[in-house]
């Protein structure tokens, strides 16, 4: 319950100060951070690394 009202904080106040551009730079970032939470030790380490 505690991250989905952070989330919702969040949205709140992107929405109230409107900084919609602030959206792309956060998605970024967790899909990055999910990244590199999957490819530790996993067989798709050596496919991530030739991307980078």
């Amino acid at each position: 319950m505690a991250k989905t009202s952070i989330l919702l904080a969040f949205w709140d106040f992107l929405k109230v100060r409107k900084k919609y551009w602030l959206v792309p730079i956060v998605v970024v970032l967790v899909l990055l951070s999910l990244l590199i939470v999957l490819a530790n030790g996993s067989a798709l380490a050596p496919f991530i690394y030739s991307l980078f």
